[in-house]
This record gives C-alpha cells, sequence and structure tokens, in this order.
C-alpha cells in the first residue's frame, strides 16, 4: 500500500514518512522536490502524487486558515477519491473554525478518514519561527497569559501513523495536546531551566509584533496568520488539555520538560 504524506519535509510529515518507511511502507513524499513533485499551489501536481496511493496523510501548506485552503482541500479530497484513496489522515488545528470546515470535508468524503487536531506545536521552539527568539533570549509575542497545552510533534508523528497503517482508528477525531497548560512565560521558564541559560517571555501587542515581523522580511499573508493565531486562538478556547495522544496509543502524551531537556543542546550549540 503506498501512502503519500503531504508536506512530507515539513516537521510532521518527515517524521511521519521517517516512521513509515521504517516500518516497511511504501511511502511517497509529497513536496515540491519530491519524485513525482507535490504542491498546494500546483493543482496539477496533485495527481500524479495520488496515483496508487491507498492512503493519505494532508497537512495543508501553509496553513488551513489561510484563503482558499479549504477549497484546495476540498478539491484535493474529491481527487483523490476518485485515484482510489480509501483512508484520509487530517492534520487539524483546534479551535480554528476553517480547520473545522476542513474536518468536515472529510466526514463527507466517503471514504475512511481520521482527524488529528493539534495544539501549538513545541517543536516550534526548535526548528520553527520561534527558535531565534528563544537563541536570543527574548520570546516577544502577542500571547498574553493565556496558558496552551503545547504539543510534542513526535506524538503527532505516532498518533497519524497509527492511523495510517492500524485498526480501529477510522471515523476518530483525536484531539492532541501535551499533559499541562503553560503560558509562554511558563515556557520561557522550563527553557531556561533545561540550558542554564537566561531566557524570558516580553508580552507584546499585535502591532509591535507584526512590525517587527516585517522588519524581518516575513511575508505579510504570513504575519496576518501569525496574528490570528495569537489574537484567535489563545483567547483561552484551547486552555484545557485532552487525552487523544493516550486514544489513540494508549500511552501519556509527552510532557514539555522532557522535550526542552531533549533539545537544550539546539538551543546552547546554536548561539
Amino acid at each position: 500500500m503506498t501512502i503519500l504524506v503531504t508536506g512530507g519535509t515539513g516537521k510532521t510529515g518527515r517524521r511521519i514518512a521517517d516512521r513509515l518507511d521504517t516500518l516497511g511502507h511504501a511511502v511517497r513524499v509529497g513536496s515540491r522536490n519530491g519524485t513525482p513533485p507535490f504542491d498546494w499551489a500546483d493543482r496539477g501536481t496533485w495527481g500524479p502524487a495520488l496515483e496508487g496511493a491507498r492512503a493519505v496523510y494532508i497537512s495543508y501548506y501553509p496553513d488551513l486558515t489561510f484563503p482558499g485552503a479549504l477549497d484546495d482541500v476540498r478539491a484535493f479530497t474529491e481527487q483523490a477519491v476518485r485515484a482510489g484513496v480509501e483512508h484520509l489522515v487530517l492534520l487539524s488545528g483546534r479551535g480554528e473554525e476553517l480547520a473545522e470546515a476542513a474536518e468536515q470535508v472529510m466526514r463527507e468524503s466517503g471514504v475512511a478518514w481520521t482527524i488529528v487536531r493539534c495544539g501549538w506545536f513545541m517543536q516550534n521552539l526548535s526548528e520553527g519561527y520561534l527558535l531565534e527568539p528563544v537563541l536570543d533570549g527574548v520570546i516577544a509575542l502577542p500571547a498574553g497569559d493565556t496558558p496552551e497545552p503545547f504539543v510534542d510533534v513526535d506524538d503527532i508523528a505516532d498518533v497519524a501513523v497509527a492511523a495510517l497503517v492500524g485498526d480501529g482508528h477510522a471515523g476518530r477525531v483525536y484531539e492532541l495536546t501535551g499533559p499541562r497548560l503553560l503560558t509562554f512565560a511558563d515556557v520561557a521558564a522550563e527553557l531556561s531551566k533545561a540550558t542554564g541559560r537566561d531566557i524570558v517571555y516580553v508580552p507584546i501587542t499585535p502591532d509591535q509584533y507584526a512590525a517587527g515581523a516585517v522588519e524581518h522580511g516575513v511575508p505579510e499573508d504570513e504575519i496576518g496568520m501569525l496574528i490570528g493565531l495569537f489574537t484567535d486562538t489563545l483567547d483561552g478556547r484551547n486552555a484545557y488539555v485532552a487525552d487523544g495522544v493516550r486514544a489513540a496509543l494508549g500511552r501519556p502524551a509527552r510532557d514539555f520538560a522532557d522535550f526542552a531537556r531533549d533539545n537544550a543542546a539546539v538551543w546552547v550549540n546554536n548561539e
């Protein structure tokens, strides 16, 4: 069974592809540099990437909240079903209206589906857009003091792989979080403890964040998406812990302290 992993070089996708390959499954990495190439912005690449695939991991780039994302997901899902795909696994976001609309597309697809609904990634701090602020020692964000149950991307990958190749996951919505709530001030404290460095969180306004992002060359549409994540999803709606990791895998979710300890070298050796 060939499994197409869209976003196959991203945070979740590359981990999923590596796990599937280790387990001996035929994996097709869906990326612009893949063989064949896959690009969400070029629908002409979808057909060749779907050919012969029986399961698909759907990770939309840049985000399900972007304009046009829902139309793309709907069109891709319809094309996947026509191509003979039997199981769709969607990476979704907690508390996001457009993500919930994409989830509904899965439910109405007519084939088996699993939804992996996630909170904020811990790895955004070690390999994403928050790495540089951590290295600088100042995490300045318009996030206030709202707590978030950060989730480890390795947990996400384990759940997605189980859904793609295991039994009993069809028709399930797994809401994935870490085991406890942390504010960004808590995050900074955990990182400081793990690294022995002084890392602080500084709350700023959305306008201040946007101005800084512009100075760093972040595209305007991405700035809008990021501010939306801070001002919308960090309004308290997601300030609770879910049990999706345990429900899918029978084990607890990874704690942020373990993530910080295991990745301490990233924030120390790259200074």
